[in-house]
């Protein structure tokens, strides 16, 4: 995987940038790295893991005769998603999806042959040879068809695996994918829901360049499974040619390699799993150790405090003291002066009496 991406590769087509913090999903936060200038950065050690999964299992899938639809229909992912698809020769949906393109996948398959039908008539010459009204509208049919559907115009059945670029934006493909258990890889930014997704690739789905190299992985992936299919020396026959037995063996071939994938997914959660709870651990221990310290702390600050308390107490009751003795000395005198006049009181009596 290494010689088809580097970390310095995704630095340099911003992959790690996500959206701004108050536009985000929680459920991406075991996938950022943290935040900058009020932006999400990616973890791209993360991102490498998971694109080298995503890799595998785009290659293993085309080794075995599957098909993978690449879906992306906003401006900045238009010119990408058909040009790598048609690098890799698979199927693509880039100006808008219609509803039931999986889900109602026979009566798109209806639009598709009608289409290749009027392409017919029109090289033919048949439009030429219609009144002008009947033919401009014809025209414009077609024009309309081969805008929705040129991409899947080979395609005559269900894809094995769908490729999506951006998908809040294409949630309508994701749930038809996820209701008929089709896998899902998908390019998920800071604002993107990854439950839905079989294989998440965090990265940039906005940035021209990010999506660029992402969606050249994805089709290297495809080339190297078809060259592993022509090197086995097995022909894998047409999606609409295959017998029974190739449908089942390529089915087996699908299943085992999404039941690993899963493993692998599982055993990533857990690990990721582990390092929260150690970190958690960590947190939890800071406040313990600031609790522990808080009582010697506080026995410290007490010492200090009650010889200032102790000390004060001898100064109170010595002014206690000196407060009551300076009344005792007051009331002493006019006791004093009232001995005299009781002392004075029967001689006075006396002579008054002689």
């Amino acid at each position: 995987m290494s010689a088809v991406v580097t970390m310095s590769d995704l630095l340099a087509a911003g992959v790690h940038f996500g959206h701004q913090t108050r536009r985000w999903n929680p459920k991406m936060e075991r996938f950022l790295w943290g935040e900058r200038n009020g932006i999400y950065i990616i973890d791209l050690r993360q991102t490498l893991q998971l694109l080298e999964d995503a890799y595998a299992y785009v290659r293993d899938t085309v080794a075995g005769g599957g098909t993978i639809l690449f879906v992306g229909t906003k401006r900045q992912a238009q010119y990408p998603i058909q040009r790598h698809a048609n690098a890799c020769g698979m199927p693509y949906v880039n100006q808008r999806w219609l509803g039931g393109m999986l889900t109602n996948f026979r009566t798109i398959r209806g639009r598709v042959t009608k289409m290749l039908e009027y392409e017919r008539m029109q090289s033919a010459g048949d439009f030429n040879n219609m009144p002008k009204k009947e033919a401009l509208l014809h025209t414009r049919e077609l024009t309309k068809l081969q805008r929705n559907l040129n991409g899947i115009r080979n395609m005559d059945k269900l894809p094995d695996a769908v490729f999506v670029l951006d998908t809040p934006k294409e949630h309508i493909a994701v749930a038809e994918a996820v209701r008929l258990k089709l896998p899902v890889v998908a390019v998920a930014d800071s604002n993107s829901d990854p439950d839905p997704i079989t294989y998440v690739i965090p990265g940039n789905d906005d940035a021209i360049r990010s999506t660029e190299l992402l969606c050249r992985v994805i089709a290297d992936a495809a080339l190297e499974g078809r060259y592993m299919a022509e090197r086995s020396g097995v022909v894998v026959a047409p999606a609409g040619e295959r017998s029974p037995e190739e449908e089942a063996r390529i089915a087996a071939q699908q299943a085992e390699a999404q039941r690993a994938a899963m493993a692998e997914a599982a055993a990533r959660e857990a690990r990721i799993a582990a390092d929260q709870a150690k970190k958690a651990a960590a947190a939890a221990a800071v406040p313990d150790m600031r609790s522990a310290e808080a009582p010697a702390a506080a026995a410290d600050v007490g010492g200090d405090v009650v010889p200032a308390a102790e000390a004060s107490v001898p100064d109170a009751s010595t002014s206690d003291a000196s407060a009551s003795a300076e009344p005792a000395t007051e009331t002493g005198e006019p006791a004093g002066d009232a001995t005299e006049a009781e002392a004075l009181a029967p001689s006075s009596v006396s002579q008054g009496a002689s």
